[in-house]
């Protein structure tokens, strides 16, 4: 299994509007613990955890010093998701990585544990963690993926990428943009039939949005 993580933090999160004037969205409270505890909560035990910066880098910085987390900051542009990852290579190494969206909250602690136990590298370059539309707390809009009987993914229908996935690094090297998103991986990756996604069998909530607070804090069992 992955030995390292990547946590998706550098966003502007322009959907929170007057919540991310002065603070990047990672750094905003969900049931008394800001997002990215949340995120990093999941990521317990894994050696080498890593979270990128871009909007108020110097926040999330300063948030995480002394924790034993590195944190890429990515200057003077933000590279989006692909180019983030790329750009932390040199504090990742070049084997499979866990990545983890922190916009989200999850209802147990179990998602990369999950795909740890699914993970076939012989025949998976990605294992995406997806939740059924009914599931995904918070969701605008309809679903990303259509999960096959062999578990391989196709784009559209009612699954809903959750943030969390393992990932193969090798093609990382074949784009030539800086900045660019991790869906160019994915879809080269299904075109070879190597993309995969596993069913979360617990319900996540979509935190990108004000709304999504509050229905975060709904849903978690303890608040």
């Amino acid at each position: 299994m992955p030995d390292a993580v990547m946590l998706f933090a550098a966003g502007f999160g322009t959907r929170m509007g007057e919540l991310t004037r002065s603070r990047p969205k990672p750094l905003i409270e969900v049931a008394g613990r800001p997002l990215l505890d949340h995120a990093l909560a999941l990521t317990e035990g894994i050696p080498t955890r890593v979270v990128n910066a871009h909007y108020q880098a110097g926040q999330i910085a300063a948030y995480l010093q002394g924790s034993g987390i590195a944190v890429s900051v990515e200057e003077p542009d933000i590279l989006d998701t692909g180019g983030g990852l790329r750009h932390a290579l040199p504090m990742l190494g070049n084997g499979p990585v866990y990545t983890l969206n922190t916009d989200a909250v999850w209802s147990d602690d179990s998602a990369l544990r999950l795909l740890a136990r699914a993970w076939e590298p012989a025949r998976m370059d990605a294992l995406l963690l997806c939740v059924p539309l009914t599931r995904a707390v918070g969701r605008k809009g309809g679903g990303d993926f259509t999960l096959g009987m062999d578990g391989r993914l196709s784009w559209g229908g009612d699954m809903v990428y959750t943030g969390a996935q393992i990932l193969k690094m090798d093609r990382l090297h074949v784009i030539g943009e800086r900045a660019f998103s991790l869906r160019l991986l994915w879809q080269a990756m299904a075109e070879d039939g190597r993309l995969f996604g596993l069913p979360y069998p617990g319900h996540w909530c979509d935190v990108g949005h004000p709304e999504g607070i509050a229905l975060a804090e709904r849903m978690l069992p303890d608040v």
